[in-house]
């Protein structure tokens, strides 16, 4: 039996980025490209019509921004991994990127090695928000979240589902460590984290952990 492939759609204005992409992603045995968009409308009816496991989206492209394009297309498949890829390391990209349901934040000088550990990483569940700015960021997208009409008894009552130990783990999720890193900050085993992981899962009644990650911090769980 071959090894499943994996539908990446690319989605950037430029097409020599694209062709660079396209090159990179089809010369795996296990991705596939999907189909490319120019820009970020196009993206939307692509990914309608192709549902792609994952996208590689610019910021900025003609009609309708990247953050735009994946607002949209988390609504019709949520499943979707959404990357954005990009040359701009800047506050307000990482933000709206972590707001919209980005799973990951790529720089396009990102070797293609590393590019794609992260997009097989992204496609396992992983959080990958690769860039200096993305700790800080992502507890910002928190704060902006508390203040913006969360109720603190909403964020007590769920917090409280979950041991302070799991909430240590959740945390760490949500800096995107994996495993190994988590087990090695909390100085525990890395079956300890599995465990606890699993459990995390569980209570969230997730399938990844994206999807976790993702609730978590969408309602104020984490910080």
């Amino acid at each position: 039996m071959g090894v499943e492939q994996k539908r990446i759609m690319l989605a950037d204005d430029q097409p020599l980025v694209r062709q660079g992409l396209r090159y990179v992603i089809g010369s795996q045995p296990d991705m596939a490209v999907a189909g490319e968009a120019g820009n970020g409308k196009e993206a939307v009816e692509l990914a309608r019509r192709t549902k792609p496991h994952l996208i590689l989206m610019d910021v900025q492209m003609p009609l309708y921004s990247g953050i735009e394009a994946t607002k949209d297309i988390l609504t019709f498949q949520p499943d979707c991994k959404i990357v954005i890829l990009t040359t701009f390391d800047t506050e307000d990209y990482v933000f709206e990127g972590i707001r919209a349901g980005a799973v990951g934040y790529l720089l396009k000088d990102t070797e293609p090695e590393e590019m794609l550990e992260s997009v097989r990483g992204a496609l396992r569940g992983e959080v990958i928000f690769r860039t200096a700015l993305a700790a800080k960021l992502i507890g910002k997208a928190y704060q902006s979240r508390q203040t913006g009409g969360i109720e603190p008894e909403r964020i007590m009552a769920l917090r409280s589902l979950f041991t302070n130990r799991e909430l240590e783990v959740l945390q760490q999720m949500a800096y995107g460590l994996r495993n190994e890193e988590i087990a090695a900050a909390l100085s525990v085993s890395e079956s300890t984290v599995k465990t606890h992981v699993h459990r995390i899962l569980q209570k969230f009644d997730v399938q990844d952990r994206t999807q976790a990650v993702v609730y978590a911090i969408r309602n104020g769980i984490v910080s």
